[in-house]
């Protein structure tokens, strides 16, 4: 969410009792773990003090986390020509290039007379931010994903401020809060949610889906927000060159009102502080204000997954949902939003009154689904979309044409590091089928692009079956059950 020149531990399941439950009982949430082994771990080269550069932030994340309203009045100073080259270090070497041209190869070689000048100018005021150049992804439904490439000193400029400010904001952020923060995961997330489905009385379910977040936030909101903590108006003055640098689409530049730039370093940052103060804090007030009983909360960026004993609940926080994120710029997807029943007896509950099956949710690249185990017990099953294993294999296809005169072992060095990759992340329990299915699939592709080599070629299943042996991973579990790693690294 950013530009510049060259997508919690409160409760990670939030969760809690019914007001009416007698006395007191002490609300099943998980304790903060706060930034230490996250941000401020020493792994960094050493600055020429000696003195690492992240642990220069120790005295902010400890004025953060004791003194919750206080305003951060000086920080320009910790961006550093040390912390600076950490940033550009820390920038992907093939990344596409911005509109200034410039490559991460080009930019090393002259690399501290480039850091000395991009320093003096970030502190004097001199620094102006370029616009962002606007490229297309496909999404997994066929739509265009669109895309925001920075200049390259925009990015390291981004970056070092990015790390500067989530010294103040990993201190602020909730626990039910994780898309894109030091330490958290999407696993550590559907860990939560699972955790939370399986182990606490969740029967109805909200898929909240936010309309256009990146492209329909409000700027205005966004800097309002960051002024809640940020009193540095240097630091305010680089946001807002970031977000009023406009976008380069065909050779055509425009500048918006709303919005920010998915894809650029800053992006993630912004998006969770926006979305901190128009969501998180209200409906963390929500659940302990007005339900009547348990209350679960995950989100990952701008996907929210709300979970509820029961259905009024479920229907008032929709409600007061969508005027709570109207206020801020921000509206419920009215196709994509859904409460649906959903929990440990909702088949039951279901059946009970002549229902089919429980219907099902995506979250995070996995379908959600009410199953059981060999026993009969009630078995939370997660299996990958098959609208990203679609668009996965239509990439692998795609690359396979490209590749089709090299050799085979070049071949299966590559497609082993994709299935790895794609194993890697989707290897999670219940989804072994998925897993079997991907990798089959990618053995006919690869076995295609050999036939279609040559007229003559014989390239039979069995011989295929022995290639795709000596090169694709065989399909098996990588993640450990939600619950055991859940309860390893939040330890009530």
């Amino acid at each position: 969410m950013t530009n510049g020149r060259e997508k919690s531990d409160s409760a990670v399941v939030a969760t809690k009792p019914a007001n009416n439950a007698g006395k007191p009982a002490a609300e099943w949430v998980e304790r903060r773990a706060g930034t230490k082994g996250n941000t401020g771990q020493s792994h960094t080269h050493r600055a020429q003090n000696r003195a690492s550069v992240p642990q220069r932030l120790e005295r902010v994340r400890q004025a953060a986390r004791q003194r919750k309203k206080e305003r951060f009045t000086a920080l320009l100073h910790h961006v550093t020509v040390d912390r600076l080259r950490m940033a550009f270090f820390a920038l992907k070497r093939n990344a596409a290039p911005g509109v200034d041209g410039l490559t991460w190869r080009y930019y090393e070689a002259g690399l501290e007379e480039n850091l000395q000048r991009l320093f003096s100018q970030v502190q004097c005021g001199a620094y102006r931010a370029l616009p962002v150049r606007r490229q297309y992804i496909p999404k997994p439904d066929g739509k265009q994903r669109p895309l925001g490439i920075a200049a390259l000193e925009d990015k390291i400029v981004q970056r070092a401020v990015v790390e500067v400010l989530n010294a103040i904001y990993e201190e602020d952020f909730l626990g039910f809060s994780y898309g894109f923060r030091p330490g958290r995961s999407q696993h550590d997330a559907m860990d939560a949610l699972a955790t939370a489905i399986t182990r606490t009385p969740v029967n109805w379910i909200l898929d909240a889906d936010i309309r256009s977040f990146f492209d329909g936030l409000s700027q205005e909101w966004l800097v309002r927000f960051l002024e809640h903590r940020i009193g540095d108006q240097r630091i305010i003055r680089l946001v807002r060159k970031w977000l009023k640098a406009g976008v380069l689409e065909d050779g055509q530049w425009s500048v918006s009102e709303t919005g920010t730039p998915q894809g650029s370093v800053a992006s993630p940052l912004f998006a969770n502080v926006y979305l901190h103060y128009a969501f998180d804090l209200w409906a963390n007030r929500w659940r302990h204000k007005e339900a009547r009983g348990n209350v679960v909360i995950v989100r990952f960026a701008d996907d929210i997954v709300v979970g509820f004993q029961h259905e009024d609940d479920a229907r008032r926080f929709q409600a007061a949902m969508r005027e709570r994120l109207e206020e801020f710029s921000l509206a419920l997807h009215p196709d994509k939003t859904r409460l649906l029943e959903f929990g440990r007896y909702a088949a039951a509950n279901r059946q009970s009154r002549g229902l089919d099956r429980p219907e099902t949710f995506a979250f995070l690249g996995f379908i959600f689904i009410c199953g059981r185990s060999s026993r009969g017990a009630f078995l939370l099953l997660r299996k990958t979309r098959s609208d990203r294993m679609r668009a996965k294999l239509s990439q692998i296809k795609e690359e396979l044409r490209r590749r089709m005169h090299e050799s085979i072992p070049a071949q299966g060095q590559w497609l082993k590091q994709v299935v790895r990759g794609y194993f890697a992340y989707h290897a999670v329990p219940t989804n072994s089928r998925a897993l079997a299915a991907f990798r089959h699939h990618v053995t006919a592709l690869w076995r295609r692009a050999l036939r279609r080599r040559s007229q003559k070629d014989g390239m039979t299943w069995a011989r295929m079956k022995r290639i795709a042996d000596a090169w694709l991973p065989q399909p098996r579990i990588l993640h450990p059950w939600p619950d055991r790693r859940f309860a390893v690294k939040h330890p009530r």
